[in-house]
């Protein structure tokens, strides 16, 4: 049955009380060959056409794919296609899933922009080929869904967050609560800059998070402090600029983030996280880094 829950009042239970789910130990990455910014979709990308370094943008990309290596994670690269810039951004054609009985399923997104539409069969292909079992919304129903950017899961629980409002629908959010049987936190975003959860909300582990408390309503903050023990702030500039809630905490221990985010790094250490700093300054310029450019999996 499904459960999309908008407004703290609504939460009967305790972060604790959610059966657990294992932690990722494989990463999806898209080679950048053929990345660039070639129109705009979003505000980060309004004076960036044209101006990707691409020797740069693989130099910054093997980086991170090697930050995720380090740190023990499976790595399996899809090659990019001629005409789909944007498909290096591989959190969100899809929302990769584990039941309870160890089957990997996957919902397919809806992408919201026309230009990052064909993105999703090259995705879709590499799930068949690794036996995952294929889900899909109802595009007459649903306007658009994209997958990881906007759906997060909770470190190590049977418990999903949902961002809503600029590139995915809320009502996506009942068949995807139906079908896994997982309650799903839906949280509406306000602020065009962040216009996917993944860039104003990082899971860290199962009691702490990373936001910018300005991308969110009130309900949706009230919601985030009740189910998590620990919340650090990141700032404007922080995380606008150098997208400091687009990193990405696989393990629950090791953050790797953008580099430059002085602050939000000082607590993350002081909170004992280890952080790994890496360049995307290319990826930025299209308005991704660290989470966007990856996709955890089982």
């Amino acid at each position: 049955m499904a459960q999309v829950i908008t407004s703290a009042d609504q939460i009967d239970f305790t972060v604790d009380d959610r059966p657990s789910m294992p932690l990722p130990t494989e990463v999806l990455m898209v080679r950048p060959l053929h990345y660039s910014v070639d129109y705009v979709i979003n505000p980060h990308m309004a004076d960036q056409v044209g101006k990707v370094d691409k020797i740069e943008a693989n130099n910054e990309w093997n980086l991170v794919r090697s930050l995720f290596d380090q740190i023990g994670m499976n790595i399996n690269v899809i090659e990019d296609q001629e005409g789909l810039p944007d498909m290096v951004f591989c959190a969100n054609q899809s929302l990769p899933y584990i039941d309870e009985d160890g089957n990997t399923h996957v919902f397919m997104s809806i992408m919201h922009a026309d230009e990052r539409k064909d993105e999703v069969p090259y995705i879709e292909q590499w799930y068949r080929q690794n036996g995952y079992k294929i889900h899909y919304l109802d595009e007459d129903k649903i306007n658009d869904f994209e997958g990881c950017g906007d759906a997060i899961w909770h470190t190590g629980k049977r418990l999903l967050w949902g961002g809503y409002g600029y590139r995915s629908s809320l009502e996506a959010y009942e068949t995807i609560s139906d079908t896994f049987d997982v309650p799903i936190l839906a949280l509406e975003l306000v602020d065009e800059s962040f216009y996917h959860l993944d860039t104003c909300l990082c899971v860290l582990d199962e009691h702490t998070a990373l936001i910018y408390p300005d991308a969110f309503t009130e309900e949706g903050l009230e919601m985030i402090n009740k189910m998590f023990d620990k919340v650090i702030h990141a700032s404007k500039y922080e995380a606008e600029k150098l997208f400091a809630c687009n990193a990405s905490c696989p393990d629950g221990r090791n953050v790797i983030i953008q580099q430059g985010c002085t602050d939000v790094n000082k607590n993350l250490r002081d909170h004992g996280f280890s952080v790994h700093e890496v360049s995307t300054y290319q990826f930025l310029k299209s308005g991704g880094s660290v989470f966007c450019m990856k996709m955890l999996l089982w």
